[in-house]
């Protein structure tokens, strides 16, 4: 074994192992503090990049479920009112088919027109609220319900409009027609029968594109789950695996620091041979 003052190869060793040591220490302590194993590209360049595609992907999905909800509102809405317009036809109904009885006297007649024009009122009350966030689905207008249902916006569900208001079509009596006689009355039967069977049709409609609303907002639910847990499998921490790493390092560290202590002082040997 040659002895110089000039090289010392073993504390050069030693403090070579205690960086590497402390190198792995930081990166434990890395990994422990973001719950990462990989935090960017450096890391792991390949994984990194397909874990930030589907973190786009599941900003994506966050997007969609948003507009989903909005939908489902907004659909929500009119369905509750055309429900409450085909119940004040039913009621309407009974106030006609009582009006139409030609043995009924004028003052019953009179309280059934007023409670049947009540009634005829209450559907453009009902309409004119129906709506969510500006869309109204069953006004005069022409709003229907469109939502995106997926992460890059290329796909997307819909729900038509539907004219529940009075005169509009489906509702076949105007704001105007009444019962006031008995002709009148029997002639608003048939439009109210019409009326009933158009404005369970719109329900039946509505009701399907709420139920297929309700089944995406689930599946764009579970996507984002999915999605979440695949990220997390491609870079989260094992937390314990991590801990265990830490603690072994900190006595490797330990170790490599007593280990270039000794072999600095390994030079001092030379000195012996000087001695007499």
């Amino acid at each position: 074994m040659a002895f110089s003052v000039n090289t010392n190869s073993s504390a050069l060793s030693a403090l070579r192992n205690l960086n590497m040591t402390t190198t792995s220490l930081e990166k434990t302590q890395t990994h422990i503090n973001t719950g990462l194993q990989i935090s960017s590209a450096k890391d792991n360049a390949a994984i990194y990049s397909i874990a930030q595609k589907l973190r786009a992907d599941l900003r994506g999905y966050n997007a969609v479920k948003q507009s989903l909800d909005r939908a489902v509102s907004t659909t929500d809405i009119a369905l509750a009112a055309a429900g409450s317009i085909s119940d004040l036809l039913i009621d309407m109904k009974e106030k006609a088919v009582a009006s139409a009885d030609k043995g009924q006297d004028s003052r019953s007649r009179a309280a059934l027109t007023e409670d049947f024009n009540k009634l005829r009122d209450q559907i453009a009350t009902i309409i004119s609220n129906a709506s969510f966030n500006g869309t109204n689905l069953i006004n005069n207008g022409t709003d229907a319900v469109m939502a995106i249902t997926n992460p890059d916006a290329t796909q997307t569900v819909s729900i038509s409009h539907q004219n529940l208001t009075l005169g509009g079509g489906n509702i076949m009596l105007s704001a105007s027609q009444t019962i006031d006689t008995a002709s009148k009355a029997a002639a608003m039967v048939t439009a109210l029968s019409s009326s009933l069977d158009n404005v369970n049709s719109v329900l039946t409609s509505l009701g399907a594109g709420a139920r297929a609303l309700d089944l995406q907002r689930t599946f764009a639910d579970t996507l984002a789950d999915t999605l979440e847990t695949g990220i997390g499998n491609l870079v989260d921490a094992d937390m314990a695996k991590e801990s265990a790493k830490l603690q072994a390092l900190q006595v490797k560290q330990q170790l490599g620091v007593q280990a270039l202590s000794i072999a600095n002082k390994a030079p001092q040997a030379v000195l012996n041979l000087f001695q007499g």
